[in-house]
């Protein structure tokens, strides 16, 4: 093989063909753009027109809507808790508060309101933990192991 013999696989480069060069090229007056109207211009992208049929977003029935003040919390199940414990990442005897499990890696890093504490799992060492929630069974599954949940208190409700 010489290098004067090198080509590109048939079909791998497609040829360009040139428009508005006159009608007998065939892509010549309106360049494969129809008649003149808005859609012949250049920049125009008419999303959402299904010509004049009703549209797909107006077909379809609107639901719910999406708070912009949603809090999200970070997930943490018991027994995520409790293989943290046994590989010496965690110290059961001392407070398990956010900052600690945070540095621990077990909650994710980013915008979260903080973590809730989940049920999923057994957790044999009494543990006192601090956190944003919680689920009841995970609160007494804590407690029944002789450990304690605090959770931030709730504001009064003003009457």
């Amino acid at each position: 093989m010489k290098l004067n013999e090198l080509r590109d696989n048939e079909g791998a480069r497609k040829k360009f063909r040139k428009i508005g060069r006159g009608i007998g090229s065939g892509k010549g007056k309106t360049s494969g753009r129809g008649v003149k109207g808005q859609k012949a211009r250049t920049g125009v992208a008419l999303n959402g027109f299904e010509g004049g049929q009703l549209p797909i977003y107006r077909r379809l029935p609107k639901r719910g809507f999406t708070p912009l003040n949603r809090k999200t919390y970070s997930p943490l199940n018991l027994a995520r808790l409790e293989q943290a414990i046994t590989d010496g990442r965690l110290d059961a005897a001392k407070p398990i508060d956010e900052a600690v499990l945070r540095a621990a890696g077990l909650v994710r890093k980013g915008k979260v309101a903080g973590v809730r504490l989940l049920g999923v799992g057994a957790i044999t060492k009494a543990v006192t933990i601090s956190v944003s929630g919680a689920s009841a069974a995970a609160i007494a599954a804590v407690e029944q192991a002789g450990g304690s949940v605090t959770l931030p208190a709730k504001p009064a409700a003003e009457g």
